[in-house]
């Protein structure tokens, strides 16, 4: 249920010390091959860290041998030294694995603003590089945890014979942007980079870009795919971008389901829009209101908030014909109450909003959670 459960992967989680708590903080994944194809997607973030300076240049050929991850601090807004440190990561894990820190990607996660220990990345890259192992992908997984709470891992095989697995973290600033959090998904079907491109890109728009838990972008989002070839099975494009889809699907879901203090897993779907990006808007404008998210962690089936956030939006609907319900209860329409909201019950973790605008016949779902007392606590103390 790995990185790693794919043919022709192995992966290290290892200590570095670069975390004060002492636990594992460097991951390591390897593409053993015989391909080394890759795709990778990146926050649109226009303030981004180094090792997504790094790695946007390395996946401009498509092919990757391994990416090297660490937790404890972003790397970003650390100037040029901060970059060298990204440069010098790349190059210790291509010296010690016999291939081009050009093949090597780099991936980290944590404060903004302090510089990483290189002396420190390069023993933990030398203790990476000699546990590397197919046993080792939840190793890896727990690596490359911040305010993760557990790590998070999926794997599927497919009818035709290959396996997808990968590992994701993050916990807070899930938002959109092409990608979200550190993903790494693995596969050991024959594809060409160009297919995993395509692939990627058609999983993370309807999975990890419509998880919105509280509408902050990080400067280091990452999700990357690499395929090593390894079962020899070559699969039709459509049922390798299905079997990416799905995985990309499970790790969005742990990672909601992992949002920082959240009690709630809420899921708004939008239906009978006028297009599909009018659906995401008004999904969205919905996942990133503060009263709403406040009242379903009361247990509040305040709809009111719902059509209020709906109404900011530039999306084509007629503002008195649209249907809202709640975890199957009509609370809603055509701009009247309809069922009584305290037939609602919202205690279960689960939350299923229905927006009907009756402008069209698009849809889609955006994923967020509820704003808690221990969201605030644990982010007014996160750099101390």
């Amino acid at each position: 249920m790995t990185v790693t459960s794919a043919k022709g992967f192995v992966a290290a989680g290892v200590r570095a010390g670069i975390k004060k708590s002492g636990n594992r903080d460097l991951a390591l994944v390897q593409n053993l091959g015989p391909l080394n194809s890759a795709a990778a997607v990146f926050t649109s973030n226009r303030c981004q860290a180094n090792p997504i300076i790094w790695s946007r240049q390395v996946i401009l050929d498509g092919q990757v041998s391994a990416i090297v991850l660490n937790s404890g601090g972003a790397n970003c807004y650390t100037g040029s030294q901060g970059f060298q440190v990204t440069h010098s990561t790349a190059e210790a894990v291509a010296d010690k694995l016999g291939v081009s820190s050009g093949d090597v990607l780099v991936c980290s996660t944590g404060l903004i603003g302090e510089q990483l220990d290189l002396e420190k990345l390069q023993t933990g890259v030398s203790i990476a590089v000699d546990e590397l192992s197919e046993s080792n992908g939840q190793l890896a997984a727990e690596a490359i945890m911040t305010t993760d709470s557990v790590s998070k891992t999926f794997s599927l095989t497919s009818d035709s014979g290959f396996t997808v697995g990968g590992m994701a973290k993050g916990a807070g600033m899930l938002a959109p942007g092409l990608a979200t959090m550190l993903v790494v998904i693995t596969t050991d079907a024959v594809a060409t980079s160009e297919e995993l491109d395509r692939a990627l890109r058609a999983a993370t728009r309807v999975t990890f870009d419509r998880l919105d838990s509280d509408g902050c972008m990080s400067t280091n989002d990452q999700v990357t795919l690499m395929a090593s070839g390894a079962s020899g099975v070559k699969p039709e494009f459509d049922e390798l971008a299905a079997a990416i889809r799905e995985v990309s699907q499970a790790l969005a879901m742990k990672l909601l389901s992992d949002a920082e203090g959240s009690s709630h897993d809420i899921a708004i779907r939008v239906s009978k829009a006028a297009s599909e990006d009018d659906a995401v808007a008004v999904g969205r404008s919905v996942a990133r209101n503060n009263l709403f998210k406040a009242a379903i962690y009361g247990n509040d089936p305040n709809w009111g908030r719902i059509l209020a956030a709906v109404g900011v939006t530039d999306a084509d609907f007629d503002p008195y014909d649209i249907d809202v319900s709640i975890n199957g209860i009509s609370v809603s329409r055509k701009g009247m109450p309809d069922q009584p909201r305290d037939l609602v019950d919202l205690t279960p973790r689960a939350v299923q909003i229905d927006i009907v605008l009756n402008a069209g016949d698009h849809e889609a779902t955006v994923y967020t959670n509820d704003l808690t007392h221990e969201y605030v606590t644990e982010n007014s103390d996160y750099s101390s």
